[in-house]
């Protein structure tokens, strides 16, 4: 038995050169002493070589599947990504991204860490990408997940599979959901409202508008107070086009979302995730 202390650094980085998970890499740095070489060959000798061989690939690729529980209570969306789209448009594969989904919202899964740990059948949802990868030949994970818990959740998925929604909702509303979750697939606001914009978001914005105006010949010599002031102003165009229920209803532009929402009962949505491929 090897002597050697096998840090969790050490275990981490023989994951991310690797792709094995992570009782492997501990098992292949204990086996080996901790010389991490040895511990890739002898990781690709229990059949991973295929990952140590393109841990350095992208995987750009893949399906995202966003579904809720039968009572709409929570949803959940995840990516399973892959390197091409000839793999990605493969009905086992998808099938395969349907199974870690469902997989999720069985298990009550919270977390990406947890989902990997999740049994299917005998393996776990690691254990089983790992399978999958050498199976296929290409670079896969589950490189994304996210949750919603609220009074009433719609999920939505657009195209074939490339992206993944789901709106969180006061009370419950199927067709103001759905709706909703197209118009976020479509535009891609950053928050709900101008209230709910992350203060970074606002300040990065506020900095470029700034920057522009500074190298504005017409702003030349203008009191820095006066830009900042006139920056303030310049963001209310930003929160229309980029925050939800500001924007103009994809299905009827003389409308914003909000008013949209109003007139669907008073709707209120709490929040949104969208995960798209890439």
């Amino acid at each position: 038995m090897s002597t050697v202390t096998i840090s969790a650094q050490d275990i981490n980085k023989l994951r991310q050169a690797t792709g094995a998970g992570m009782m492997d890499c501990r098992k292949a740095l204990t086996e080996t002493n901790g010389d991490f070489e040895a511990a890739i060959d002898w990781l690709r000798k229990q059949g991973q070589k295929v990952a140590a061989k393109r841990s350095d690939r992208e995987a750009k690729e893949g399906v995202v599947i966003a579904q809720t529980t039968a009572d709409n209570k929570t949803g959940i969306v995840v990516c399973v990504s892959c390197e091409t789209d000839f793999v990605s448009k493969n009905t086992d594969f998808v099938a395969f991204g349907k199974s870690i989904a469902d997989a999720a919202v069985a298990n009550n899964v919270k977390s990406l860490d947890e989902l990997m740990n999740v049994k299917i059948g005998d393996l776990t949802v690691a254990a089983l990408v790992d399978e999958k990868l050498a199976t296929i030949g290409e670079k896969i994970g589950v490189t994304k997940f996210e949750r919603i818990d609220a009074p009433f959740v719609s999920s939505y998925i657009h195209g074939a599979y490339r992206i993944g929604v789901l709106v969180g909702m006061d009370k419950e509303a199927a067709d103001a959901g759905r709706d909703v979750a197209m118009q976020i697939a479509a535009l891609n606001p950053v928050a709900v409202d101008a209230d709910s914009v992350p203060a970074d978001v606002i300040a990065r914005e506020k900095d470029i508008i700034v920057e522009l105006m500074n190298q504005d010949p017409k702003m030349a010599g203008k009191p820095a107070e006066m830009i900042a002031k006139i920056a303030e102003g310049k963001m209310g165009a930003f929160f229309k086009e980029q925050t939800l229920t500001a924007q103009a209803f994809v299905k009827d532009g003389s409308k914003s979302v909000a008013d949209y929402l109003k007139e669907a009962g008073n709707v209120t949505v709490t929040s949104f995730k969208r995960v798209a491929l890439g």
